[in-house]
């Protein structure tokens, strides 16, 4: 089958001019610079306490699930609001970015990223109120909600052990439906949520929120679409190929026939991981490790240190509490932190090494020297792309080894882990073609029958079964559509990043060679 290497340099072309970049103002004045500085200087004054306030209560409200923390991270997102919808002061800023003048390329940065940031709050503030309250009432009602079955409240990993494990189709099934089921409970919620985030962003001139929230991220929709479509081309017949393999141990494991598996019966609640079926188990490494101790030691030894992030961390699981995993910077002045409900498992070693990469790409290491605008990734795609870079570690057995972790049958260990790491590539890509494709659908015409939407993408991109008379609206049960808005895309942006870093620094060398003979 095709090498995945072999996939991607007409995407990685295209992904090198996606990210629009607004050029710095040719003419500089000494006025120029001094209006915008003292811009920025007032900005941070009065938002720099109301975002580190609001950074604790998201963090408070995420780790319990209790009211009133959610109540607190609401008021304090509706004073950040207050504060960037304030008319006078956009139109400074507006008149600042028109004029231009601005002789510090970093200053000139700085208003172009607060204009986004005012630009999106230049809306009714009640309006404002009313999306902040829905979307905060949503996140606490999809936090806390855990699959039930046979009465009994299940967790997150408890899900994925029985989706990964179980021999019982019809177990499986039900669990499946059951961490489903979050969909139903956020959906009239959602809907409504989305129709207030299209109000609000028709009034600032853009199609719905999708084209919005694309341009605040500095991205073009129609060359997001065209690196998706080429993605598209790419993968789909090696995905078909890798599936056609999976699919055949799957009908052995389960004994049902081809046309029988359904979505519960590929491990992982989305099919958006590769399904364990190979030889060797590669959880096995981890069953007794120390997940956090091993991030520790491997940032450390590469001149990372993150004890301080670990020891502000949440990392196991509790009532309440959110079920996945993030990381997030709370001042912009050291205080990182990463929220996790970690299983002795590869998965949840490869999120460890995610999430604690965020820490030392996006926070931890940038200078404070630099101005607290810019004092976070450069985009969500090179956050993404690092972390990601990092997650990989935990499939490969030199690592493990050097971690100090023992790996039996390393032979049989390595087929597996270079197996399960081309799927992952392939499905996870299929699977950010659903996610981007379903929110853009999504936002475009929310009355429309979502549902059918979900499930006609799932079955064209990855190539699943519809459950019969299945009208349930599932894509509720993913928390980036809840939680996390336009945003997934980035994941398999940030997959190709490293890609495109490797072929550049080799055309460099092979360049730099050529000038050397």
């Amino acid at each position: 089958m095709l090498c995945l290497r072999l996939l991607f340099p007409v995407a990685l072309a295209i992904l090198s001019v996606l990210v629009v970049w607004r050029p710095v103002a040719i003419s500089a004045s000494p006025e120029g610079s001094a209006r915008a500085a003292k811009f920025v200087k007032t900005h941070e004054a009065k938002l720099r306490p109301l975002e580190v306030a609001a950074g604790l209560a998201w963090w408070n409200a995420n780790i319990s699930g209790k009211d009133e923390d959610f109540k607190e991270k609401e008021r304090t997102q509706n004073r950040i609001d207050e504060a960037l919808a304030n008319p006078e002061a956009f139109r400074e800023l507006k008149e600042i970015k028109r004029q231009g003048g601005i002789d510090d390329p970093v200053l000139a940065r700085e208003i172009d990223v607060l204009y986004l940031a005012y630009l999106e709050k230049q809306v009714d503030p009640d309006l404002l109120k009313k999306i902040t309250a829905l979307a905060n009432k949503v996140e606490k009602s999809f936090n806390v909600y855990r699959a039930k079955v046979d009465g009994k409240e299940m967790t997150d990993s408890e899900v994925r052990r029985i989706l990964k494990n179980s021999k019982d189709s019809e177990r499986r099934k039900e669990v499946w439906e059951s961490s489903k089921a979050v969909g139903g409970v956020v959906e009239a919620d959602l809907r409504e949520l989305v129709k207030l985030r299209n109000e609000a962003a028709t009034k600032l001139g853009f199609k719905n929120y999708h084209a919005l929230q694309l341009f605040l991220n500095e991205q073009k929709g129609e060359d997001l679409i065209k690196l998706f479509d080429e993605l598209d081309d790419l993968t789909r017949e090696p995905f078909r190929a890798a599936k056609a393999e999976i699919d055949a141990k799957l009908v052995a494991d389960y004994q049902v026939r081809t046309d029988q598996l359904m979505p519960w019966h590929y491990h992982d609640p989305f099919f958006q991981e590769s399904p364990a079926v190979f030889a060797i188990n590669i959880d096995t490494p981890y069953t007794k490790a120390d997940l956090p101790g091993l991030c520790r030691q491997f940032y450390a030894s590469i001149g990372l240190p993150v004890d301080e992030v670990l020891a502000r961390s949440d990392l196991y699981e509790k009532p309440g509490k959110s079920p996945h995993a993030f990381c997030t910077d709370i001042d912009r002045e050291g205080d990182v932190r990463v929220l996790a409900n970690i299983v002795n498992n590869e998965y949840w070693m490869g999120t460890m090494l995610h999430e604690v990469g965020h820490s030392v790409y996006s926070s931890k290491n940038i200078p404070r020297s630099l101005p607290f605008p810019l004092r976070l990734e450069s985009h969500i795609l090179t956050t993404e792309g690092v972390a990601m870079m990092f997650e990989r570690l935990s499939k490969q057995r030199a690592w493990l080894e050097k971690m100090g972790l023992h790996v039996s049958n390393p032979k049989e260990f390595d087929e597996t882990a270079a197996k399960m790491q081309r799927n992952q590539l392939l499905i996870f890509s299929r699977w950010c073609q659903v996610m981007l494709r379903f929110e853009k659908g999504m936002y475009e015409n929310p009355d429309q029958d979502l549902s059918a939407l979900w499930w006609d993408l799932v079955e064209k991109y990855q190539l699943l079964k519809r459950p019969a008379g299945r009208k349930a609206p599932d894509y509720g049960s993913k928390i980036h559509i809840v939680s996390a808005p336009v945003y997934y895309h980035n994941y398999q942006m940030g997959q190709l990043l490293p890609r495109k870093c490797i072929m550049r620094s080799r055309a460099t060398s092979i360049r730099v060679q050529i000038r050397t003979r």
